[in-house]
């Protein structure tokens, strides 16, 4: 009902409803929060969002970060957009297309609003970022490009190696490879590593070579990468070059048996193998790593004092 008084621009019931409810669950705050930008009411939807996350304790859906980044863009509300980015990130929800995209639309008319905050560098791979999750390639291009000609940022390694996942995710890797040759500082493991990931799962074998190349120079211990393109070379069917790639692991003493790592969480063992992806929380997981690691890399290129 909320919904529908909403879709009718009768806030006025909808608002008369809600006040009489003696239980209000998580689909009535969002019922309500949306209703509210529907009919254009910014600082009501605003409003009623705060009411519900930090007054009643109910954790916003997706729908409902949906509903607010919108209001949050249109009020020039970047505090409050950043706060729900990082709630949104925590909990996985950049890889909804949705939320990606309204979080591209807060950051990208919030830099426009004159009395909101000029993006900076961390915004901006925030945003590309939530780009990646959400394979809006394009988008990401536009704020790439934005960052220098708009807004006079000097593009960041952690911003190229965002770009360089994003392409290699959509399967674009003559164009990732591209990027990273055209970089004006030398691309770090991190970027190859990325590569050499879309490489084994778009199956492309002769950049795969140049990457995991790459990588044995700058981090020659981790065997990881070898396993990688062996795992390429026996999908295309070249065993002879698996079979290479085995003698360079016996060489290096590589022991077939997984790293993992275990942690404890509510009672339960959690194990996590090398490039495993078993857990029925794995996604999460990566966008929780990925997330640490730019965040890690910012605040040591910030601070060269800190270690990485």
């Amino acid at each position: 009902m909320l919904s529908a008084y909403a879709r009718g621009r009768r806030v006025g019931d909808a608002e008369r409803l809600f006040a009489g409810m003696p239980d209000r669950s998580m689909v009535s705050w969002t019922a309500m929060v949306s209703g509210y930008m529907q009919n254009g009411r910014h600082e009501e939807a605003v409003r009623t969002f705060l009411d519900m996350w930090d007054g009643a304790g109910v954790r916003p859906n997706e729908l409902a970060v949906c509903s607010v980044l919108p209001a949050c863009a249109a009020l020039g509300a970047l505090a409050l957009g950043r706060k729900v980015e990082r709630y949104a990130r925590g909990r996985g929800m950049l890889r909804n297309v949705y939320v990606a995209n309204a979080l591209v639309e807060m950051y990208a008319k919030c830099g426009s609003i004159r009395r909101g905050a000029k993006p900076d560098v961390i915004t901006f791979v925030v945003v590309i970022l939530a780009c990646t999750h959400g394979s809006l390639v394009d988008e990401g291009k536009l704020l790439f490009n934005s960052m220098r000609g708009e807004f006079g940022l000097k593009p960041r390694i952690e911003h190229y190696g965002c770009m360089v996942d994003l392409l290699g995710r959509a399967g674009l890797l003559k164009e990732a490879d591209s990027l990273t040759a055209s970089m004006p500082m030398e691309p770090d493991a991190v970027i190859w590593a990325a590569l050499l990931g879309a490489c084994s799962f778009h199956g492309n074998l002769e950049l795969a070579e140049t990457a995991v190349e790459k990588l044995m120079h700058l981090e020659p211990h981790n065997t990881a990468n070898l396993v990688i393109l062996s795992n390429i070379y026996a999908s295309c069917g070249k065993w002879d070059g698996v079979a290479r790639v085995w003698k360079l692991l016996k060489e290096k003493d590589h022991k077939k048996s997984a790293g993992y790592s275990v942690i404890e969480l509510d009672g339960r063992m959690h194990k996590f193998l090398v490039e495993d992806k078993s857990h029925p929380r794995s996604e999460k997981v990566y966008d929780a790593l990925d997330s640490i690691t730019l965040a890690m890399k910012l605040v040591s290129s910030e601070n060269p004092k800190v270690e990485s």
